[in-house]
C-alpha cells in the first residue's frame, strides 16, 4: 500500500467523526486545481509509511473514531482491500474518497461492506469532465459509479470543487441533476494551496458561489457551499 502521508487528526474529513486521513500515492486524473500535485505527479518519491500509520493507529484506539482513505485516487492501489481490512480490525470505521472512475472495484468494496462512508469527487458536468480532470476519461465509468453510490445503503456524499475557469453555472445545474434528490451535495470553494498542477485557475466569489448554490439546488435539494 503506497501511503505517502497521514495527518493524525482531524474533525473535518470525516463527518461526526474524530479521524486520522490517509493520503494514498498516485492518481489517473490530473486536475489542474489539485492541491496534492506532488501525491499525483511523483507518488514514489518517497517510502510508503503504511507500517508506520498501522502503528499510530494501535495506539489511538479509543481516541480516533474512523480513518479517512484519500489520495490521490485510493482506488488504484492494489492492496487496499487489505489495508481497510487491517484498519477495520483495529475497530475503526472506514471513509473512501473516491473520483469514481473505478465503478468495478468500487462495487465490490461496497458489496463486501468494508466501508462506511464514501465520498465522490463529481469533477464537471459530463461533456466538460476532460476540462475539468486534464486528461481523457471514461464518462460512462463516472455516472456508473454515482448510480452505485446512490443505489447502495453505505452512507455518502457526492462533492464538487468549484473552480473559476473550470465550470460554468450551467455545469452546476447539470451535476446537480446527477446528484438528485434528497442526496447530499457539497460545492466547495477553491484554495489555491500554491502546490497545483496547473496554472489559470481561481476561485469564485463568494455571491457567485451563493449563485452557483441557488442553480444547483433546483436540482439537489441537499445541496450546501463548503469553504466560505
Amino acid at each position: 500500500m503506497n501511503i505517502q502521508g497521514f495527518q493524525k487528526m482531524t474533525l473535518l474529513d470525516y463527518p461526526g467523526k474524530v479521524a486520522c486521513t490517509v493520503f494514498t500515492g498516485g492518481c489517473n486524473l490530473r486536475c489542474p486545481f489539485c492541491h496534492n500535485a506532488e501525491l499525483v505527479l511523483d507518488p514514489f518519491e518517497y517510502k510508503s509509511i503504511e507500517n508506520e500509520v498501522i502503528e499510530y493507529l494501535n495506539k489511538r484506539k479509543g481516541l480516533i473514531d474512523g480513518v479517512c482513505v484519500t489520495g490521490g485516487e485510493p482506488l488504484l492501489q492494489k492492496d487496499i482491500v487489505s489495508f481497510i481490512n487491517q484498519v477495520r480490525e483495529l475497530g475503526y470505521k472506514i471513509k473512501l474518497d473516491t473520483n469514481g472512475t473505478f465503478p468495478d472495484k468500487l462495487k465490490s468494496i461496497i458489496e463486501s461492506g468494508l466501508v462506511d462512508y464514501i465520498a465522490m469527487d463529481i469533477k464537471n458536468s459530463v461533456e466538460n469532465y476532460d476540462l475539468a480532470v486534464g486528461c481523457k476519461v471514461n464518462k460512462e465509468k463516472i455516472t456508473e459509479s454515482i448510480k452505485l453510490i446512490k443505489s447502495s445503503s453505505t452512507d455518502h456524499e457526492f462533492r464538487t470543487t468549484a473552480v473559476k475557469g473550470i465550470h460554468t453555472i450551467p455545469d452546476f445545474e447539470k451535476m446537480a441533476q446527477l446528484v438528485g434528490k434528497n442526496e447530499k451535495y457539497y460545492i466547495q470553494m477553491f484554495v489555491d494551496s500554491g502546490n497545483l498542477i496547473g496554472k489559470g485557475v481561481s476561485a469564485f466569489s463568494e455571491e457567485e458561489m451563493k449563485n452557483i448554490l441557488i442553480a444547483a439546488k433546483q436540482y439537489a435539494d441537499l445541496t450546501e457551499l463548503r469553504g466560505i
